[in-house]
């Protein structure tokens, strides 16, 4: 009873001290940070969704996005502006480390944020929109669309009283600035060499959020806390990108080629059908060219065509020009940051027609080599007479007895033959010419 007694304690006092706990980490000042290196995704949206959350939820006094990017899609943009500017939370957009960069989606999400912050060394600027696909933009869609970002840009500036001018000329001209420039010109609100820094220059500091409310911010010793990426939000990150979606793709046409040319591996089409999946949720967050998807298609049916008929390479070469022209043109159109490196298309190109090669030899041989059963392996064997020929009689093979007609005149018990031709169960046979 006494044991009980203690234990009942134990837990009592363990729960104390647990609630004590969280109730002086409520009460410290904390922020929160995000960390966004890399193209603007639909990916980042859910990321930047439960960090906001997070941060709402624990009662941070900010959020911090330290951002790096070279731009991004604009819808996926669109949606994390829209986060951000909903937010009962400050945002704090800082562009760091040094050497990072906002570019493109990445100078929409900066002037969208409560308070705009750049590390030393770093950019901000040419958002002018690009197509996100493979066609060209007629003069009057690309106008609309240009007038749309610029109006769009303008608005998010004048929101946190920023140069609306700048912005403007940001999405129209495609300008950029340093960060001692972006300052000078009101584009950001300050610089700060780190994190501690910030968070330090961030104290005292009064921010209007979505509803008029005027929060001041308590950031004086404020625990900073990173909320990085799950696992399979950096799992799915890192597949949406062009050079990794066109790798797996690859992989894929490669693991089912080879699958197909030799039945019953299962590795490579296991291999090749779990890459072919993952291509197509990496191809779904790109800004695809459905010409060149079509173009690797066809590559792929040609090299399939060259190995069931054998051409004699002219379906390998047109599936080699239709496989280039396909990934030098699967992003063609859309920002720089969505174009798959020419090394690899070169390096890919390389091993998937070397893979064909060695799959088109291999079939080659198997077809010119003399079949190893059924009746054609009877053909030029030798066998021993049992019964004479005259010419129709018996012969000897493999411990079988076959019934059989000679070509070359009576050939007596004993002798051996050679086989010429199968016909039935009957064996066509001439003597065997004694080697000279």
């Amino acid at each position: 009873m006494i044991k009980i007694r203690r234990i009942i304690l134990a837990l009592a006092f363990l729960l104390l001290a647990l609630s004590i706990g969280a109730g002086v980490y409520a009460q410290t000042p904390h922020v929160n940070v995000l960390t966004i290196k890399g193209a603007i995704n639909p990916v980042l949206i859910d990321y930047v969704e439960r960090g906001i959350e997070e941060a709402e939820n624990s009662g941070a006094q900010a959020l911090i996005i330290q951002l790096d990017t070279p731009g991004g899609l604009d819808t996926a943009m669109r949606d994390i502006i829209q986060l951000i500017v909903n937010s009962r939370v400050p945002v704090v957009v800082y562009v760091a480390p040094s050497g990072a960069r906002a570019a493109s989606a990445g100078v929409f999400i900066t002037i969208a944020a409560h308070v705009a912050v750049m590390a030393p060394n770093t950019a901000i600027g040419a958002a002018h929109p690009v197509a996100m696909g493979g066609e060209d933009i007629p003069g009057a869609m690309e106008e609309k669309i240009l007038n749309d970002a610029a109006a769009y840009i303008r608005s998010l500036a004048a929101t946190h009283g920023r140069n609306m001018e700048w912005a403007e000329n940001a999405v129209r001209e495609s300008v950029s600035a340093t960060e001692s420039e972006a300052l000078e010109l009101n584009v950001i609100d300050m610089v700060a060499p780190d994190l501690e820094t910030l968070v330090a220059q961030l104290d005292g500091r009064q921010v209007t959020l979505l509803n008029n409310q005027v929060v001041t911010l308590q950031t004086r010793d404020a625990i900073i806390n990173d909320v990085p990426m799950r696992t399979i939000e950096s799992f799915l990150y890192a597949i949406a990108d062009p050079n990794i979606a066109y790798l797996l793709l690859s992989i894929a046409t490669m693991g089912i080629m080879v699958e197909i040319f030799n039945p019953g591996l299962i590795f490579p089409g296991v291999v090749g059908g779990i890459s072919l999946l993952m291509a197509f949720y990496s191809l779904g967050m790109l800004p695809v060219n459905y010409a060149g998807i079509l173009l690797i298609v066809l590559a792929i049916g040609l090299f399939i065509g060259e190995v069931l008929t054998t051409t004699f390479g002219i379906f390998t070469a047109g599936g080699v020009v239709a496989l280039v022209i396909g990934s030098l043109i699967l992003f063609q159109g859309a920002s720089p940051v969505f174009r798959i490196d020419p090394w690899l298309i070169a390096t890919v190109t390389i091993t998937i027609t070397g893979v064909l090669s060695f799959v088109i030899h291999r079939a080659i041989s198997a077809h010119r080599k003399q079949a190893k059963t059924g009746r054609e392996d009877l053909i030029g064997k030798t066998a021993t007479v049992k019964i004479a020929l005259k010419p129709e009689g018996t012969v000897f093979f493999k411990g079988e007895r076959w019934n059989a007609v000679s070509e070359d005149g009576e050939i007596n018990p004993g002798e051996e033959v050679v086989i010429n031709r199968v016909d039935g169960l009957t064996l066509y046979v001439n003597k065997k010419q004694p080697v000279k």
